[in-house]
């Protein structure tokens, strides 16, 4: 059985080159992950997790690590061609309850509309856990005001890589991960 994260960070990169793989590589170094062995799990914010900034999270990562993380990707070898990933994240009030990240991956929106898409999801799926009533055809931005004034939810946010494709029949990939790491840095 694997131990619980007690921390985690956001990171976010965009890689371009003549090869699929290669332009995801190039995601992953932008990002500062590229020399772990990722392993993508689904959406659960474990209680009391704490969020490191990316400086700090990435110095407790060692080469060749298996490293658990959520994950969103997008790419495209069409130039002009608008891609989106994104991490969205909400922590409820109480410390003691699982928060939600949603990942979101695309073509089509802005860094923006991705961003926010990703935090709506990650706070909707918390707040319909918490049992908050509110319209789910209101606008994101009625839906944040509600679940801010309820006082069970400490916030949301979210980060995002978005990029158009690049010309000359090259790969344009985009990432946005949450890493979850098992101890404070320098431990």
């Amino acid at each position: 059985m694997f131990p619980v994260p007690t921390h985690f960070f956001l990171t976010s990169g965009v890689g371009v080159h003549r090869e699929r793989l290669t332009a995801f590589e190039l995601a992953l170094r932008d990002a500062d992950i590229e020399q772990q062995n990722l392993v993508t799990v689904s959406s659960i914010l474990p209680p009391g997790c704490i969020e490191l900034e990316r400086a700090a999270g990435v110095a407790t990562l060692r080469p060749g690590e298996i490293t658990f993380c959520v994950l969103a990707r997008s790419d495209a070898d069409e130039p002009g061609r608008r891609i989106n990933a994104s991490i969205g994240l909400a922590r409820p009030t109480d410390a003691a309850m699982y928060g939600y990240i949603s990942e979101h991956h695309g073509h089509g929106m802005t860094e923006i509309e991705s961003g926010d898409y990703a935090e709506d999801l990650a706070a909707t799926m918390l707040a319909t856990t918490l049992g908050i009533e509110f319209d789910p055809d209101a606008a994101w931005n009625q839906r944040k005001k509600i679940y801010q004034t309820t006082n069970l939810i400490i916030g949301s946010t979210s980060r995002t890589a978005a990029a158009e494709g690049a010309s000359g029949g090259r790969w344009t990939c985009a990432i946005a991960a949450a890493v979850f790491r098992f101890s404070a840095p320098g431990k």
